[in-house]
């Protein structure tokens, strides 16, 4: 069992020299290791975390070993109705990236909601589908599965998804074809509610790429620099349901095939773009990014119209997204 230190210090403000709240049910909580990693134990303070489970996680590193003095540590799987107990650290930012660099490659930071309302970091399963149990998909008609009778990549994931685990695991997909990022942040929150979701995979965007051919200039740009505030509002929705975020990059398109739709016309170059900035506000923001443009890179044979992925191109998302996440 770890070690679980009897003594708290009282429960701290996050001020301007501890910014951080690191939410720790593992090793992290032992005044052994935090003295080997921060130089002292830091301000500590019990707290939960609902929705979520413990499995063990074996450990290879010798250092993180030598650290903790197990081979065996925690990592959180998702369970709808279960609690972790655990602990808040307070930390500086070079406390946190100590805890980055102790931390092995089967965890990444990111954020949850705690059972007392407060947000703070936590160390999760770096595959983001692994410890998944209920997930909701949103986004264009890509993500619909528009051009394949067998409902595309994600009807693949979710046959798959659901097969592991009947009586668990459910996958909803709310993707509306036409959506850009705006109306999918706007129409998610109303959606998530009733679907108890763990985890919110948002793959749309393509059509915030789309080049106006209009020569009136439109009320409002839905362009890849306009981006980051819908990304803001679609991470702050998954936070309030305590869903991990898990977005999806553009896939590549082949602009000499594609025609017009509905005034639009849509070029490798802005999608490019699209892509980029995706995935730097995930990088910033520490919320999970997957690349989806170089499963069809150049296979144009795997698109129906130079755009939307024919069953073999969704095959292929799907193997992808399956190898890079779960």
């Amino acid at each position: 069992m770890l070690i679980n230190p009897s003594r708290k210090a009282p429960h701290p403000t996050v001020t301007a020299s501890r910014p951080h709240a690191l939410f720790s049910f593992g090793t992290l909580r032992d005044e052994r290791v935090q003295t080997a990693l921060f130089g002292r134990a830091v301000p500590t303070a019990a707290a939960s975390l609902r929705g979520y489970t413990t499995r063990p996680l074996p450990i290879t590193v010798p250092s993180v070993i030598a650290t903790s003095g197990l081979d065996v540590h925690l990592t959180l799987e998702r369970a709808y109705g279960a609690v972790v107990e655990g602990a808040v650290l307070r930390l500086t930012e070079q406390d946190l990236a100590a805890a980055d660099a102790y931390e092995v490659d089967d965890y990444t930071r990111r954020r949850v909601l705690l059972s007392s309302g407060e947000s703070a970091w936590a160390y999760l399963d770096a595959r983001p589908l692994r410890p998944a149990a209920r997930i909701v998909i949103v986004g264009d008609s890509i993500a619909y599965g528009r051009c394949d009778p067998r409902g595309g990549w994600a009807a693949r994931l979710a046959a798959s998804h659901i097969a592991a685990n009947e009586a668990d695991h459910r996958v909803f997909n709310l993707a509306i074809p036409g959506s850009t990022l705006a109306e999918v942040s706007e129409q998610t929150p109303a959606l998530l509610g009733p679907r108890l979701p763990d985890t919110l995979l948002v793959a749309a965007g393509i059509n915030d790429s789309a080049v106006s051919l209009s020569p009136a200039p439109p009320a409002h740009d839905d362009g890849p620099a306009h981006l980051a505030d819908s990304l803001d509002a679609l991470a702050a929705t998954a936070l309030a349901h305590n869903a991990r975020l898990v977005v999806l990059g553009p896939v590549w398109l082949d602009e000499e095939r594609t025609r017009d739709y509905g005034g639009l016309r849509f070029t490798e170059a802005r999608a490019l773009e699209l892509r980029e900035s995706v995935r730097t506000w995930c990088r910033r923001n520490h919320v999970d990014y997957v690349d989806m443009w170089e499963p069809l890179h150049g296979r144009s044979d795997l698109l129906v119209d130079g755009l939307h992925p024919a069953g073999e191109g969704h095959e292929a998302l799907y193997r992808h997204v399956t190898a890079v996440c779960r």
